[in-house]
C-alpha cells in the first residue's frame, strides 16, 4: 500500500488506520505548498487534486473516510469497525458519514472561504458562520460521547480516528472542540494510542 499525504491534512485518519492495522505501507509526501497535488502524475491518481490518496494494489482510492472504511473492512482483525449487520455497525456508518459529510464540510467553509465566495470582503463572515455551525456540532458530539468514552460507547473504531483529526483542526478556534469535556476525553484516549503516536511522529505533528 501507498498513502499519499500532507502533514496535518485529512490524511491523518487513514494514516492512523494503517498504523493500527500494522500492515507495511509506503508514506509518500505530497508537497501541497509547492502545488504537487495539482501535477499531472498526481491527478491521474486523484483527479480532485487533494490528499489523501491510497494506492492498494492496482486501485487508487481517494476521500479520507472512504479510505479509513476500506482499511477497516480489509483488516477485520484490527477491529476498526463493528461486525456487518450489528447495531453498532449502523452507528459506525452514521458517525463516519456525519463526520465527513457534515462536520468536515463546515471545516471546509472555515479554512477555505474563498471556495464559496469570490468576494474577499465576505470571507471573514463565511468563517464566522462556519465556526458557529461547528460549535453546534461539537455539542452534538459531546452529548453523544457522554455515554462513551468512544463514539460507539466502549468500542473504539475508525470513526474515533476521524474525530481525533477533526478535533485537532479546531485547535486555533475561539472555542476548540477539546474544550468540551467528553470530546477531550475521547481525543486524549485516541491520541494516547501507540498507532496514533506513530502517525503524529511520521507527519511531524505536535
Amino acid at each position: 500500500m501507498k498513502l499519499f499525504y500532507s502533514p496535518g491534512s485529512a490524511a491523518m485518519a487513514p494514516h492512523a488506520a494503517l498504523e493500527e492495522i500494522g500492515t507495511p505501507f509506503e508514506l509518500i509526501l505530497v508537497d501541497t505548498k509547492a502545488g504537487a497535488h495539482k501535477r499531472p502524475d498526481y491527478l491521474k491518481l486523484n483527479p480532485n487534486g487533494r490528499v489523501p490518496t491510497l494506492v492498494h494494489d492496482d486501485l487508487a482510492i481517494y476521500e479520507s473516510a472512504a479510505i479509513a472504511m476500506h482499511l477497516a473492512d480489509w483488516s477485520l482483525a484490527s477491529r476498526l469497525a463493528p461486525q456487518i449487520g450489528a447495531p453498532a455497525r449502523a452507528l459506525y456508518y452514521q458517525w463516519m458519514v456525519y463526520l465527513t459529510n457534515t462536520v468536515q464540510e463546515a471545516y471546509m467553509h472555515y479554512f477555505h472561504p474563498e471556495n464559496f465566495c469570490s468576494h474577499p470582503a465576505a470571507h471573514d463572515d463565511i468563517k464566522r458562520v462556519a465556526e458557529c455551525r461547528l460549535q453546534s456540532m461539537f455539542v452534538i458530539l459531546d452529548t453523544a460521547l457522554a455515554k462513551g468514552p468512544y463514539l460507539l460507547g466502549p468500542q473504539f473504531c475508525a470513526a474515533d480516528l476521524f474525530l481525533m483529526m477533526l478535533v485537532r483542526w479546531s485547535r486555533n478556534m475561539t472555542n476548540p472542540a477539546a474544550n468540551f469535556a467528553n470530546i477531550k476525553r475521547c481525543f486524549d484516549l485516541v491520541r494516547a494510542r501507540p498507532a496514533v503516536e506513530r502517525m503524529y511522529q511520521a507527519q511531524g505533528l505536535s
